[in-house]
């Protein structure tokens, strides 16, 4: 049987590094690419680094072909983009939704998403209702399986310093047990293992995890 291919696209985020870095010792995946905005080397020989204009439909559609699964774990934050909400959506909802589009053109028989607790589309919040926004576009498309991860705080070390999400962290974390499961923080490297061990299932339709549903996932993969 030959070794499938999968595509994660956020591969330096919080998440995303966590499944480049679980696909490369996987031996069910033989070649990962790594689609990114910047040139970033990763050591492993499995990995091809895609260096892409994610505007650039024929580029991003070229990337993506021949994957088996999609791994999407892209994001960015109002930090980031100077508070331009425009901005904000080319990333949180044009990558993923063109991403899916994709996926679907290519016959790839499953994406998973990374989105939020909370997500809905007529959520009086900016972020929560991006995110509704974009999994009940990707939900009416031709996709075999999609499995879309609602987590709740992400634990885990990043990049760039967030004042506010350490503060929630140090005031949350203590008190988690107090929690019901949906609202209970997650390691970022058990949402990428859940995320694996569903792109191996293949179940067909759309899929959402929360917490619970993470947690009993990662140990089927």
């Amino acid at each position: 049987m030959e070794g499938k291919t999968a595509t994660v696209i956020g591969a330096t985020g919080l998440i995303g590094s966590c499944l480049v870095k679980l696909l490369q010792t996987d031996d069910d995946f033989v070649t990962i690419k790594a689609l990114v905005r910047r040139p970033f080397e990763f050591e492993s020989p499995k990995i091809q680094v895609k260096v892409i204009d994610f505007t650039d439909g024929t580029a991003f559609r070229t990337a993506i072909a021949g994957s088996d699964a999609i791994f999407c774990a892209v994001g960015t934050t109002q930090k980031k983009v100077k508070g331009d909400k425009a901005e904000y959506r080319k990333v949180d909802y044009d990558i993923p939704v063109h991403a899916a589009q994709f996926c679907s053109e290519t016959g790839c028989p499953h994406f998973l998403l990374v989105s939020s607790l909370g997500a809905s589309r007529v959520s009086g919040n900016f972020y929560l209702k991006l995110k509704g926004e974009v999994e009940d576009t990707i939900r009416n498309m031709n996709i075999p399986s999609v499995s879309v991860f609602r987590p709740s705080m992400l634990l885990g070390k990043r990049e760039e310093f967030r004042f506010g999400e350490i503060i929630a962290k140090a005031l949350s974390v203590p008190f988690s047990f107090l929690f019901t499961s949906k609202y209970k923080p997650i390691k970022a490297d058990q949402v990428a293992r859940a995320m694996i061990a569903a792109s191996k299932k293949d179940k067909p339709g759309f899929h959402v995890y929360h917490y619970r549903e993470m947690i009993e996932l990662k140990f089927i993969g």
